[in-house]
This record gives structure tokens, sequence and C-alpha cells, in this order.
């Protein structure tokens, strides 16, 4: 007799529609999975046949074959355990009645047959209504990241058992609404900036970049704040919108990160070691996977101690960081990361971090080898470069700074203003809102030779930024100068350290 059950597959991203054939017929006893699966889905015989003892049904002593349809499609994990269980009861006669042609099932069986939470419940849910069917049979401990999507029942189940009673009995469905488009309400406290003592002007291009949504570098000694100001930056971001809570949600399931309790509310802040690999930043691997720029998407990438990554790992993030998604061709097939995400990143001014100082015991060739391990298209492609100078004993002894909830108000001031700003004028270039004067003086830094073209339009989204600050709809001198002041401030330390 022959069971069809519907269940997904993650490629990438993306769930890929897979029906689990179960086949029972006369012959010698044998179990036998094909439809290119690997290991974990080959030894799903050992759990689905223990699971089967331990919850009162019988394997079948007879000929078992199941394929994993398409064949082409390569298939891993264990989540097919539930569907061929459920495939194999309904093939072998033991689970009469149930409704497999609009269910999907997924959910990996441990050998008592309790029913363990796999990766991908939101993406499955999604798969699920894309392919028209009205009901997903899952874990319980998934059931509200899966009934975040709307028109698609869950039938949430803790053991075999009850996933074929489910499948009999279609009333205990839940089903949910669609979340609503309204910014998602943050769960757990942030860290204040009030916290950092000092670093007036690195405050100041924490608040642009936060505006702006531009990617910050922070260089100075050690033990100046540079990643406490970094790790106080997803405070200074607006609320994520539900459309983005999902698109993070859906990333972090399919990685194995969210713990299943709905949205996830924070906005990712992610910080890799220096030596983690190119392939651990953008994503790769024998099975692409999403990598560290992918897992920070509409939060926060922070590499601290820059130049000690490994340079083919920074470089693979230029390419990210321009498009804002990472493309992967791997075993044929392509698949496409999100990554838009603001890149903050940290490092000392020379190897033993005090450069332009009396403790500095670096030569002129260390300087050098130091600074070639950051390329210069990296560094061009990085917004505001601002130092952090050892703060003084009066601003650390003194009274606490803005906290962040102030800063906050006017980055979210700044966001309504640029929005606001383009609807009332539709699509406009930066360059229009430049005022004659602030015009020239672009013009001037431009054939100086200090900013490249990609720096150029820079160093205009910067003043567009700062003007937004200033809730003034075109940018003058003064904003112009500012943008070039954050985005060259670490470059004229370096010069008046070497006068």
């Amino acid at each position: 007799m022959l069971a069809r059950v519907q269940t997904f597959s993650i490629d990438g991203l993306e769930p890929r529609p897979v029906v689990v054939e179960v086949d029972v017929r006369p012959g010698l006893p044998s179990f036998t999975i094909v439809g290119l699966g690997d290991l974990a889905v080959r030894e799903s015989r050992e759990r689905v046949r223990a699971a089967l003892g331990n919850q009162g049904f019988e394997l079948p002593q007879r000929r078992i074959t199941v394929n994993l349809a398409p064949a082409s499609l390569p298939k891993g994990g264990p989540g097919f355990d539930l569907a061929i269980a459920v495939g194999l009861l309904s093939a072998s006669g033991q689970a009469p009645g149930v409704d497999l042609g609009t269910v999907a099932v997924v959910g990996e069986l441990s050998l008592g047959g309790v029913v363990r939470p796999g990766r991908g419940a939101l993406v499955v849910a999604e798969g699920a209504r894309a392919a028209g069917l009205t009901a997903i049979v899952l874990p319980r401990e998934q059931r509200d990241e899966a009934g975040l999507v709307p028109d698609v029942a869950v039938r949430a189940v803790g053991t075999l058992r009850e996933a074929v009673e489910a499948l009999g009995r279609p009333g205990r469905d839940d089903r949910r609404s669609s979340p609503e488009e309204a910014p998602v309400a943050r769960t757990t406290d942030v860290p204040d900036l009030a916290d950092v003592r000092g670093q007036l002007l690195a405050r100041r291009g924490l608040e642009v970049a936060a505006a702006g949504g531009h990617s910050l570098l922070l260089v100075g000694p050690p033990g100046t704040g540079k990643t406490m100001l970094a790790r106080r930056l997803p405070g200074l971001l607006p609320p994520m919108r539900t459309t983005e809570a999902l698109e993070v949600t859906r990333i972090h399931s399919v990685c194995g990160l969210h713990d299943g309790a709905g949205l996830v509310a924070e906005r990712p802040f992610r910080a890799p070691h220096h030596g983690t690999s190119a392939a651990g930043l953008v994503g790769g691997g024998t099975v692409a996977r999403p990598g560290e720029i992918t897992l920070a998407h509409r939060g926060v990438l922070f590499l601290d101690e820059l130049p000690e990554f490994r340079r083919d790992a920074l470089e693979a993030l230029r390419q990210p960081l321009e498009d804002g998604r990472v493309v992967l061709v791997r075993q044929g097939r392509t698949r496409a990361f999100p990554s838009r995400t603001m890149l903050v990143a940290a490092a000392n001014p020379c190897p033993c971090g005090h450069h332009g100082t009396g403790r500095c015991r670096c030569g002129p060739q260390d300087l050098e080898r130091y600074r070639r391990k950051l390329s210069g298209p990296l560094l061009d492609r990085i917004d505001l470069h601002v130092s952090c100078p050892r703060p003084s004993a009066e601003e650390i002894s003194g009274d606490p700074a803005e906290p962040t909830a102030t800063v906050l108000a006017r980055v979210q001031a700044a966001r309504d203003f640029r929005a606001e700003r383009r609807t009332g004028s539709g699509p406009r270039r930066i360059e229009a809102d430049l005022l004659p004067a602030a015009a020239a003086r672009l013009e001037r830094a431009y054939l100086g030779g200090t900013l490249s073209a990609r720096g150029r339009a820079r160093v205009l989204r910067l003043a567009r930024t700062v003007a937004d600050l200033d809730a003034s709809g075109s940018i003058a001198t003064g904003h112009l100068d500012e943008a070039l002041y954050l985005r060259q401030h670490v470059a004229r330390d370096d010069e008046a350290a070497a006068a």
C-alpha cells in the first residue's frame, strides 16, 4: 500500500516542497530510504523504528521503501522523521482516516516517540501557505512561531500518537491572524548610552550612523569605550516593524537561533570573533548557510579588532555591504541571503594601541604592516571614520551624558523627517538639496583628491543625514563640513601625530 505525506526541506532560506512516499508491500523485511538524503535522513530508520514501538505501534515485517521526492533535491536534517512515521502508519493500515492531502507534517522523533522541535518552523509554515495547504502538524514548542503565518492552521503535537490523532481530528486546529504592520515592542533592556563618559565626537558619530543607517569605524587606544559605544547602537535604532521582524525571525529560525516564542523583538547584534573565516562572515560551506552578516540583517554587525580579521574574510564583505545581499553558488544552485546590516568596526591605531603617545614602541614598518591589513576599497565603503581618544579624568568623573532615550528621540525624528521629505517631493537626487556654497565646498574636496567617487557619494549621504537631524530640507555648508569631518577625522589625527 502507498501513502503520501507533504513536508518541506529548507534550501538556504527558502522552503522546498517534499513529498514523502511510503510503500509497504510483501517481501523480505527491509527499510530503505531513497531521495538524496544526508546521514541524518538515513538514520531516520532507527529513530522511526524505535518511536513506533514505544508509542504502541508496530513496524510492519514487510518490504518498506521511503522515497523523498523530488529525488534531485538534496535533503538534510532529522525533520522528516514525523512525516516518514505517519506515512508508514497510514500505508500499513494502523492510522485509518488520517488527512494527508492538505496537511504538512514536520518534526524530529526521539526514540520514545516524542516530537522534537527543529529549524525553520516559520519558513515551513510559509511554504505550506504558498503550496495551498490548509494546516501544518509540528512540535508543540513551535506553535507560536508557525502561528505568525496567516491562513495556515497549526496542529501542535508532543508525541507521535498525538500527531496521528491530530491528523484524524482537524477540529484541533489553532488558527492565527496576520500580525499588524506596526513597530514590534522591545522585550529587554538595552545598554544605556549614558554609561559612556566622554567621547563626544564618537557619540555624535553613533547618532549620525543610527539616523542614516551608515557604517562606522571607531579608532582609538584600548579601553577608551569603542566596544561600549558599539554595543549601545542597537538601542539607538527605532523598533523593527512587523515586516522587518518577520525577516529577522525567518533567518534566526532557519539557523536554529530562535526559541520559537513568536517574533524576534530586538534588532540583532552580532559580534563574531576575529578568527572567523570568510564563510563564517558572509555564508557558504558545502551546503550554503547564512553567515554573520545575514544573521545581523536589520541590525548591527560589530567587528572588534578589525585588523586582526583575515584579509580574505574582510574583502568578502565588500559586495554584500554594497548590494545588501549575499549571492552564493553551491552544487550548481544559486542562493541569495539578505544582508542589510549596519557595520560597526573598532580598531587600535597601531599594533600596541598607543600610537601618537610616548608609550608607543611601534616603528614605521610595524605601522605600515598593521595598516596594510585593511584595504583601501574596504575602508572606502565605511562611511564614518571617528577617533576615540583617551577620555580625561574630568570626563570620567563628571556627570553622565545624554541617555539612550534622548538620542533615540532625535534619531526617530530625523528618520520621520526623511520619510516625510521623500513623500512630499517624490524621487530626488541628493545633489539637488545642496546649497551653492555647499556644492562648491564638496567640489573642492573632490578635486583635492581626498575623496573617491564612492567617497563623494557617501559624504553626500552623510551630509543629508546631518541635515535631517537638523530638520533641514537643504544641505548647508555646515552640514557638509561635519560630514567631511566625520568621514576623515581619523586620517586628520594620523597626519597630526606624524607632524
